[in-house]
């Protein structure tokens, strides 16, 4: 990666970081870009070899100035992970037009702009689009109408970018992960959750955020250089696993375990 100029939004914690810190110990100068520039300022402080840009992926006008201000600071982009997201979680029929559309901005809309911004840059550097899905867009789930819906269409969206950029030697990837370790996810995950998700789970663990950025640096490497258009799970095999995780089926208001009477297997 040493010479090669990587943009990575959402950059200024969580997976967004620790990729960061990986690019650039393999010698690559980090575009730093998030919509929260007090907390992408703490980030990068104490770093070398970064360009720090506050950026709305959800703008057109501020994705275009980011990426302008690069080629102008830079002169070349060699690499895209779009990594910003948000996550708005609820039941279908409380999943308001505003909340779709607000996720939809971020998620699909952000990562179409910034790859569409990118892309005659990456045409002459022959570079590389890294999208950052879930698991939740390969497999349904409750309480992710929008949130699952629009992580679905960034993986669709990978592969037509796969399709149209090859021919200009621009690969396009997509990493999709599963649980991963992060304060948010422990600070909202019940231990009921945890443990049901231990159980869904063939690595029976959570991922760590360094276990992604290590997917999402391969893939932006010459060592990836014949590997376009797909989708790869980072999750500890939870895609092999079914559909859904029974702790969230249940209705919030009945987590409490109740054995059913009158079963074939109760024995008098």
């Amino acid at each position: 990666m040493d010479k090669r100029v990587v943009i990575v939004t959402g950059a200024a914690r969580g997976i967004g970081l620790a990729t960061t810190h990986l690019l650039l110990s393999q010698g690559a100068t980090v575009v730093m870009v998030d919509i929260d520039e007090e907390e992408l300022t703490k980030a990068s402080c104490e770093l070398d070899n970064v360009l720090v840009h506050p950026c709305d992926v959800a703008d057109p006008e501020s994705v275009a100035l980011m990426v302008d201000t690069v080629e102008a600071r830079l002169h070349q982009i060699d690499g895209l992970v779009n990594n910003a997201g948000i996550a708005e979680f609820g039941p279908i029929e409380q999943t308001s037009i505003d909340i779709w559309r607000r996720v939809m901005a971020t998620n699909l809309d952000g990562v179409f702009l910034c790859s569409q911004a990118a892309t005659p840059a990456l045409k002459r550097s022959k570079g590389c689009i890294v999208n950052i899905a879930s698991i939740s867009g390969l497999r349904a789930s409750t309480l992710r109408t929008a949130y699952g819906t629009s992580k679905a269409a960034v993986i669709h969206l990978t592969q037509q970018q796969a399709a149209e950029l090859g021919e200009h030697g621009v690969r396009a990837n997509c990493v999709a992960p599963g649980p991963v370790r992060t304060k948010l996810a422990m600070a909202v995950h019940t231990q009921d959750i945890i443990e049901a998700y231990h159980d869904a789970i063939p690595l029976n663990r959570y991922g760590t955020e360094d276990e992604i950025a290590n997917v999402i640096a391969f893939l932006c490497s010459p060592q990836a250089s014949y590997i376009t258009g797909q989708i790869i799970a980072a999750d500890g095999g939870f895609e092999s696993t079914g559909v859904g995780l029974p702790s969230l089926r249940r209705p919030h208001d009945r987590y409490v375990n109740k054995q059913a009477k009158n079963s074939p297997l109760d024995s008098d």
